[in-house]
């Protein structure tokens, strides 16, 4: 099967974006590990399709499938480059669009900038929605991991993520800590690890070991999920630069009841063909 590719990153965090609108797409996990192997194929944190839409609510269907060949529901960097490949296809000309996920419609919108904003919908906050194990709802709860006892935030936004607070962002066991966060017993479809240090309360820095990714220079949904928590906490303003390995993106949540806004830069880096 020969498929036509583009390679496009937002802020390093990598995709390989394929349009299955004009051309028959079917993918084994197998082939999403080979396409994504950065050793013996294209190479990607993430492979992300753009699809026809199955309802009139529509104008596209996104699905996104991580390095490991599993097909997850939410990606927010992916969701800017998916925009901006759309326009650079010329699939649409429409500044905004509306597209659907296995979570929900996602409103796309390419600024006059070339950034693109990203209506995430509302965060998920009941545990039985992230999934997550506990009892109740709350802004905080203890989990115990590989010897260590963390204060973390359980957040869904349309994936989950448990987030927790570091003095210093770059000396955080991320390595050590995130896979066994990742593959923790009360998170049953796992969960991405988010590590972040608090500069002001409009300034914070993150790092995300992503759910069958690793760790990634940038995570769209998990910049998100850490502003979310630190507003639970009552510690971040309603606008916040999230400084990542890989750069900056602004998110905005007005509160409860409002959905997150993600914006941030897509990147278009290569065109190809691939026999696979």
């Amino acid at each position: 099967m020969m498929l036509e590719f583009s390679k496009m990153h937002g802020l390093g965090n990598d995709f390989v974006v394929i349009d299955a609108v004009n051309q028959a797409v079917a993918l084994s996990p197998e082939q999403v590990r080979r396409l994504a192997d950065r050793h013996r194929g294209i190479g990607c944190d993430q492979l992300l399709l753009v699809e026809r839409p199955g309802s009139a609510q529509a104008d596209f269907r996104y699905r996104i499938f991580n390095a490991d060949g599993g097909e997850v529901s939410q990606c927010g960097n992916g969701a800017r480059c998916f925009m901006r490949f759309v326009h650079d296809q010329g699939l649409s000309d429409k500044s905004e669009l509306r597209v659907e996920t296995s979570s929900g419609l996602l409103l796309l919108v390419l600024e006059d900038d070339d950034q693109v904003t990203v209506n995430m919908g509302e965060p998920r906050l009941e545990p039985r929605d992230i999934p997550f194990d506990a009892p109740a709802r709350a802004p905080a709860y203890t989990l115990d991991v590989a010897g260590e006892r963390l204060e973390i935030a359980a957040v869904s936004m349309g994936n989950p993520h448990a987030v927790t607070l570091v003095n210093d962002v770059e000396a955080a066991p991320v390595a050590r800590l995130g896979p066994a966060i990742e593959h923790h017993p009360r998170f049953p479809q796992g969960v991405n690890a988010g590590f972040m240090q608090i500069i002001d309360f409009e300034h914070i820095r993150l790092r995300v070991f992503e759910r069958g990714a690793g760790e990634t220079l940038a995570c769209g949904s998990g910049a998100c999920a850490a502003v979310v928590a630190g507003r639970l906490w009552d510690q971040l303003a309603a606008r916040v630069k999230v400084a990542l390995r890989g750069g900056v993106l602004v998110v905005s949540w007005a509160g409860r009841g409002y959905p997150v806004y993600l914006t941030g830069p897509a990147t278009h880096v290569f065109r190809g063909r691939i026999d696979i």
